[in-house]
């Protein structure tokens, strides 16, 4: 297990590369939004992170969204209830207020993001748990998630997924298939369609992935251009751990990053190669 300063050190390099490559697309690290995965995170890293005041984190599968969502909520609401405990929580794990050198305030609230593939089946808790779903990659996904959704009374935020590397198998929708889908989406009262997302292929060489960020950030250009889901469509999802730079330089704005920050882990038989997390 990594240490809290481990931890620490790599969250502030992070930032640090993120800053750097947003200054070189002519832009600010606030204008870049970064997400941390957190599927191999523990939970005391991601607490310890909110310490930090850092509130988006990503998941890649909708049950251990909803644990960890409602851990961290239960969290929350301690501190809330309970401040001079939390308190002094803060000061025993070393974590101080950066502006005041005082313990840690109640954090901010936090936002979750699901990243990895969704089975209709599970989009009710998606939409239940989740302020951005990333992986809309079909018509009949962003159906079942407008149902959901209106059975809530609740508009859904969503990212179109596209298959930008035109790897066979891998989900998203196509790139000449993307403004039509997109202008499909924008038709869903209770969807709204933020922008779009992609993963690059697995390569040796950042560099390597650079094709596909620009052939993602042109269609999302062509698509704002059209006025599809107009005043909303200004979220471009590209860039994980070994490729977040390339893409920042490429115009994403958020970016999806965990071994980078929380660590590597071994037993990754589970996975799903196609899990759009860090």
């Amino acid at each position: 297990m990594q240490t809290l300063m481990s931890m620490k050190d790599r969250y502030a390099e992070v930032t640090r590369r993120l800053a750097r490559a947003a200054q070189r697309s002519g832009r600010s690290a606030r204008d870049v939004l970064l997400v941390v995965v957190t599927k191999y995170a523990d939970p005391e890293q991601i607490l310890d992170l909110i310490e930090l005041g850092h509130q988006d984190f990503g998941e890649s599968r909708v049950q251990q969204l909803a644990q960890r969502a409602a851990m961290v909520q239960e969290w929350l609401d301690r501190r809330r209830t309970l401040p001079a405990v939390a308190a002094a929580h803060s000061i025993g794990r070393g974590l101080r207020d950066p502006a005041t050198g005082g313990p840690m305030r109640t954090p901010p609230e936090v936002r979750w993001h699901m990243i990895g593939p969704l089975q209709r089946n599970k989009a009710k808790k998606a939409v239940e748990h989740a302020r951005l779903i990333h992986s809309v990659d079909s018509l009949r996904l962003g159906e079942e998630i407008h149902a959901a959704a209106m059975r809530r009374d609740h508009i859904a935020d969503v990212l179109l997924q596209v298959n930008a590397s035109g790897e066979p198998g891998k989900h998203g929708v196509s790139l000449p298939a993307a403004r039509h889908v997109a202008e499909q989406l924008d038709t869903m009262v209770h969807v709204r369609l933020r922008g779009l997302m992609t993963m690059a292929p697995l390569v040796d060489d950042p560099e390597d992935a650079r094709p596909t960020f620009e052939r993602t950030r042109d269609a999302f250009d062509e698509i704002r251009a059209a006025g599809v889901a107009a005043g909303h469509f200004n979220i471009l999802s590209m860039g994980m751990s070994n490729d977040f730079e390339i893409a920042i330089e490429c115009g994403a704005n958020l970016v999806r990053v965990g071994s980078a920050i929380v660590g590597e882990r071994r037993d990754r038989r589970d996975d799903d190669p196609q899990a759009a997390e860090g």
